[in-house]
């Protein structure tokens, strides 16, 4: 399994877990061997350890070295967890390696949660893939529109759920005998949304008044990354920085907490967010859950997404002590499945990969964008991650096996690979706000 940031490594390796039959006669298939996408948002040790997905094996390449290590052994089933474009590198770089080859693993690509934006560009970069899976009813049949929207094939695209859901059923009895009997309320922040700095004060501050409005109330801000850290997205302006503003006038029942997302849903009694897929493991759970209209109602926030599920809300109602209360059948095709038909969600995924990895023979894997179908587009994403527009290695792009490099080398490169990505952070989280601010005088 390849992933490119900590939510794509949640989601392929728990994905990998569903997906794969267990009886496989391979050992390989019930080996899972990790692989981290070398760059800007490559998962630190607490981050893969918040998760709790652990692999078998695990380390960090280059697109070219991960072509390379694969095409080595001989796996079953390849999940790609990554942003679109790397999927379609590794797709060209795969299909290149296994020309002529009697037999090659079975490829899976998705989405790790709710698809707002860049539907049909990231779609078509993940065509190409044996098996493109869909979180809900409601993608499958995106997904499939936009494929035959182009003449591409559909066949690939399977529905099933989101991998990560789970954990216990909501309880109103849980919360008897806690510090604070008015319950706990987490606003679930996300790295780019909102991507200014007032309008993240503005939720910080919001989020501050009703824990003080509510002092019978716990209110935490549950953080996606410390400072430093990346996410699949950028996040420029960092709560933990920003709450550093309001200085001393924090209630004691407002805190920022870390930890895994599950975790923290087993003491939650509202979620709150402006679009993050932890409201679908929220509502998954039955906990109630809201999704805020303070900042408008945008795709630029994702909130668009949540138009009919009954959990719009503002903080002003939730002051008022308003719950939202989800549209059953909206849930019901976002595949949330609180009503317990979430276990057979993998079922039909489970059978494709079964029949396509038995096969005596697979097709070349045959994606939509080529040098025929987008001569302006794909020689620049594929390039990026160190492919010719054929699939071949770019001249330079090192397809060894980065665990071959001595052992002074690794430690040179590594330093000088960790003081670039601090320079990098620097720059975005430091350096690129002062610009703007500069040029907004």
């Amino acid at each position: 399994m390849l992933a490119d940031s900590d939510t794509r490594w949640k989601w392929g390796a728990l994905t990998a877990h569903r997906l794969v039959p267990d009886d496989m006669d391979s050992a390989s298939a019930r080996r899972l061997d990790g692989f981290l996408l070398r760059g800007r948002a490559t998962p630190t040790v607490r981050q893969l350890a918040e998760v709790g997905v652990r692999a078998d094996s695990l380390r960090e390449v280059t697109g070219v070295e991960f072509v390379s290590a694969v095409d080595r052994e001989r796996y079953d089933v390849i999940v790609l967890s990554l942003v679109g474009g790397a999927v379609q590198a590794m797709l060209h770089g795969l299909a290149r390696a296994w020309e002529g080859a009697e037999r090659r693993p079975v490829v899976i690509t998705g989405y790790v949660g709710v698809v707002y934006e860049k539907l049909a560009d990231g779609l078509l970069l993940r065509h190409g893939a044996d098996v493109v899976l869909a979180n809900s009813r409601h993608d499958a049949d995106r997904f499939r529109d936009v494929y035959t929207g182009v003449g591409a094939s559909a066949d690939s695209v399977v529905e099933c759920a989101l991998p990560f859901l789970g954990g216990a059923p909501y309880d109103t009895k849980a919360r008897e005998g806690r510090a604070y009997p008015g319950g706990t309320v987490v606003f679930a922040v996300q790295p780019s949304v909102p991507d200014n700095r007032a309008d993240r004060m503005y939720l910080l501050r919001r989020a501050v008044e009703h824990a003080r409005a509510h002092p019978d109330r716990e209110v935490l801000v549950k953080l996606r990354s410390k400072p430093g850290e990346h996410t699949t997205h950028i996040e420029e302006l960092p709560y933990q920085k920003l709450v550093g503003k309001l200085g001393d006038d924090v209630p004691g029942n407002f805190r920022l907490a870390y930890g895994n997302m599950g975790e923290v849903l087993d003491t939650t009694d509202l979620l709150v967010t402006v679009s993050s897929t932890a409201a679908l493991e929220s509502l998954h759970r039955s906990i109630p859950t809201a999704v805020l209209t303070d900042l408008g109602v945008r795709e630029a926030l994702g909130n668009h997404h949540f138009l009919g599920s009954g959990c719009l809300a503002s903080w002003d109602q939730l002051d008022a002590g308003h719950l939202p209360q989800p549209d059953p059948d909206w849930v019901s095709r976002q595949g949330v499945a609180a009503d317990g038909a979430y276990e057979t969600a993998f079922d039909a995924a489970r059978e494709r990969v079964a029949e396509l990895a038995a096969a005596d023979e697979l097709p070349p894997l045959a994606p939509y964008y080529t040098r025929a179908t987008a001569p302006g587009y794909l020689p620049a994403r594929l390039a990026r991650y160190g492919f010719e527009p054929d699939g071949r290695p770019r001249p330079g792009a090192a397809a060894g096996d980065s665990a071959q490099v001595s052992g002074f080398r690794r430690v040179v490169r590594n330093t000088m690979r960790e003081a670039a990505r601090g320079a990098y952070r620097h720059g975005v989280q430091r350096v690129a706000p002062v610009i703007r601010r500069m040029g907004e005088l």
